[in-house]
């Protein structure tokens, strides 16, 4: 057993439903096995339990580790690809890079890069868009279980309009992702999600083959894209004889409550209704938007519509992993709607890249908040003596102006250490023996 010592902010209740910051200065956890058996005053908790270990995390921030809704695992290399819409984005970037996957040493080295970008930014959980390539997978589901991270990811198809190397047939998809499955799925921290590219690069028989993998995978998840740009939604509405982004997936069952589709910027009422009747979440990614030129995310209308949002980094159109920066340009994107977007407080920020992404990828009863019962799994942002994050927190006049400054200052190279499980994960060392980490931190 070992007792955490430090500042804890959390969002157990919900803010966007009257929920409150919750924040314990100078508190304490005790953490056995990876769970989270007591929470109190630092002193309480030491005098019931004289003998166990003690982390002194004070000087800074614990935060639950982040949880980021939609991320791609081949794209870490070409974050900053800036000027370009969309679809030509795709066609000049990202595709060239996924089709590098193929090569099975190169893939392994970019989830090397991947991995260790999520733990550096604090993110112990992640809904991954995995690769085209099953051993490209293979090799995201083995860092990923190397370093100890939850990573619910999985075999990346299509049929039409990318480049030829990428396209696959509804019965190798079907074959490969059930054997991906049955390697990956529920073994240790990693699971399985059925990802079809996005309707505009799948056919209906290529979708109904998705549908088929989820009925065969008890508990997989499903995730794609909607409604990011106009010009695809226009193409998707042709392919599809009119029908709408949302519900070319829910015609072929893939629409949820274990669904989470990336952006949904331009989305129809019906769409928003016919989400929230069949429970599925939305994640929200801001920078990627905002360098793409996407638009500005309807987060009220989403709201008013009870369609659960979380937050994705969507590296690499997103501009980094840090769902700190993420945070910040949800806030920003809130304030240029004016009066039709939903104004965003810290809490909502941390709910938003916590709680509300572990219930999104179905694990809030596991994490997303640091409350006794659930696994430990969190993050110490300790800034760098004299930098502006370590200025701000000293003068912060309570938790939630502190941890406004962490959203507004707050960089990876702020994050001392990350727990997944109890289980220190170095954030930018991965290399290093847990216990050379833990001396490093207590130090």
């Amino acid at each position: 057993m070992t007792l955490f010592r430090g500042t804890f902010l959390d969002t157990p209740d919900d803010p966007f439903t009257g929920g409150a910051l919750r924040a314990d200065s100078d508190h304490a956890l005790l953490v056995e096995d990876g769970v989270m058996t007591a929470r109190g005053p630092y002193a309480e908790l030491r005098g019931n339990h004289p003998g166990e270990e003690v982390l002194d995390l004070t000087g800074g921030l614990v935060l639950p580790g982040f949880v980021d809704a939609h991320v791609h695992f081949p794209q870490v290399r070409v974050i900053g690809a800036l000027g370009l819409p969309l679809l030509d984005w795709l066609e000049r970037c990202a595709l060239p890079e996924e089709a590098r996957m193929a090569q099975a040493s190169y893939a392994a080295a970019v989830a090397t890069d991947f991995v260790r970008g999520l733990a550096s930014a604090g993110t112990t959980s992640a809904l991954v868009f995995g690769a085209h390539f099953a051993p490209a997978v293979d090799a995201l589901f083995t860092e990923a279980a190397r370093v100890g991270l939850r990573v619910t990811s999985g075999l990346v198809v299509s049929d039409r309009l990318l480049r030829p190397e990428l396209h696959t047939t509804p019965e190798r998809a079907h074959a490969e992702s059930l054997a991906l499955a049955a390697r990956w799925h529920d073994i240790g921290r990693s699971r399985y999600a059925v990802i079809p590219r996005f309707s505009l690069s799948c056919s209906d028989d290529l979708l109904a083959a998705c549908a088929a993998v989820v009925d065969e995978v008890p508990g997989a998840m499903v995730t794609s894209h909607v409604n990011e740009n106009p010009r695809e939604i226009s193409t998707v509405g042709e392919l599809f004889e009119g029908s709408s982004y949302v519900e070319t997936y829910a015609r072929h069952r893939l629409v949820g409550p274990r669904t989470v589709l990336a952006h949904n910027v331009h989305p129809t009422d019906p769409e928003l209704r016919l989400l929230a009747d069949l429970h599925a979440g939305v994640a929200h990614c801001p920078t990627s938007n905002a360098a793409l030129g996407s638009g500005l995310f309807p987060m009220a209308r989403h709201l008013a519509h009870g369609v659960r949002v979380a937050l994705g980094s969507d590296v690499g159109a997103g501009t980094g992993f840090s769902l700190l920066k993420e945070g910040l340009q949800a806030y920003f994107g809130q304030q240029l709607l004016g009066e039709l977007g939903h104004p965003l407080t810290a809490a909502h920020l941390l709910h938003l890249a916590t709680a509300a992404g572990a219930e999104a990828l179905g694990t809030a009863t596991q994490v997303g908040d640091l409350s006794v019962g659930k696994r430990f799994d969190a993050q110490w942002l300790c800034p760098a003596e004299g930098s502006a994050l370590e200025v701000g927190l000293a003068h912060a006049e309570d938790p939630a102006e502190a941890l406004a400054r962490a959203f507004a200052l707050g960089t990876p190279a702020d994050v001392r250490a990350v727990w997944v499980d109890g289980d220190l994960v170095s954030p930018a060392q991965t290399d290093r023996e847990p216990d050379e980490q833990l001396a490093a931190v207590a130090g």
